[in-house]
């Protein structure tokens, strides 16, 4: 193994950029825009500028570079081809050759929200695992699948898509996918809001702190739910419900040792894994009950450290 290795986390405004010891250590990280304009075309060639000067900075030598990891906001097959990539605008293209192409150096891809999980498989929550189900609750709902410490990426990179299990067949509103009743219209931030107002709305006599507000966030009904809130805590437990329910589902095909728990509502903490527990061992197939949960710990770097863990393997 060599000294040295660079990981890539590209999202739709800024890319993020680490050198890595191949050992796990993260030695430096800094960012830059993401720049999209000409459908783009500049993204790789403005990451490779980038690492060219890192290299020339810290004079590294090149035989001591394992390569360039990278984590893509969209589908990725094994072979390193994206498969669109809506908010950066790339078509179909193998991200992997023309990033070799650029600077020499081996280079390897995969979705964001799968090498997300592989990092936090390898430096994070999942650390001692080899088996986990990534869970990222944010503005939407997404997953990463790391089976014998490897990416699961599916036949068209969508493998890990948590967010988009249909999860109710009564939903009126559309998802962002274009379907109706994915978990992600109520276990995201977006969507415990979203659920909030709803009930209030359909309850006006249920008695709630949250009641009259123009606006609030998901942090804010967490809040007033360990202020115990009564609504505030039903919802809690109603995307705990769905949380569970869908993880018991995706544990009797997978069949994890743990799900990591990750993304801004995962700083909820115990409130809302014990809520997912909860429901999840009411779900479980009886082999499965006995699930460990575990919160994400890498924050926003998961994707550099997964991104660089692509390569040593």
């Amino acid at each position: 193994m060599k000294t040295y290795a660079f990981g890539a986390d590209i999202g739709g405004t800024t890319v993020k950029i680490g050198l890595f010891k191949t050992s796990g250590e993260l030695l430096e990280v800094w960012e830059i825009p993401t720049e999209t304009r000409e459908n783009g075309a500049y993204i790789l060639s403005d990451i490779a500028e980038e690492i060219e000067k890192k290299i020339e900075q810290r004079k590294i030598l090149r035989e001591d570079i394992e390569g360039i990891g990278m984590g893509v906001p969209g589908p990725v097959s094994p072979e390193g081809v994206v498969l669109k990539c809506v908010n950066l605008g790339w078509d179909i293209f193998n991200v992997e050759i023309e990033m070799t192409r650029l600077t020499g150096l081996k280079a390897k891809a995969g979705n964001d929200a799968n090498v997300a999980a592989l990092g936090e498989m390898w430096q994070g929550g999942g650390q001692g695992y080899q088996d986990i189900v990534m869970v990222t609750l944010g503005t939407g709902v997404g997953g990463g699948i790391i089976i014998n410490g490897r990416i699961v990426p599916g036949t068209c990179g969508a493998a890990g898509e948590i967010g988009h299990i249909p999860i109710r067949d009564n939903e009126t509103e559309c998802c962002g996918c274009g379907k109706k009743g994915c978990l992600e219209q109520y276990a995201s931030a977006n969507g415990i809001v979203r659920m909030m107002k709803k009930y209030l709305e359909e309850n006006p006599d249920a008695k709630s702190t949250l009641r009259g507000r123009k606006t609030y966030t998901s942090k804010e009904i967490f809040e007033e739910a360990l202020n115990k809130d009564k609504a505030a805590l039903l919802m809690i437990d109603e995307v705990g419900r769905l949380l569970g329910k869908a993880l018991a589902s995706i544990s009797c095909v997978v069949d994890p040792q743990a799900f990591v728990i990750g993304g801004g509502m995962s700083k909820a903490g115990d409130i809302l894994i014990d809520a997912i527990q909860r429901h999840y061992e009411k779900y479980a197939f009886h082999a499965s009950k006995n699930m460990a949960f575990r919160l994400a710990k890498l924050g926003n770097s998961a994707g550099i450290y997964g991104a660089v863990k692509q390569i040593l393997d």
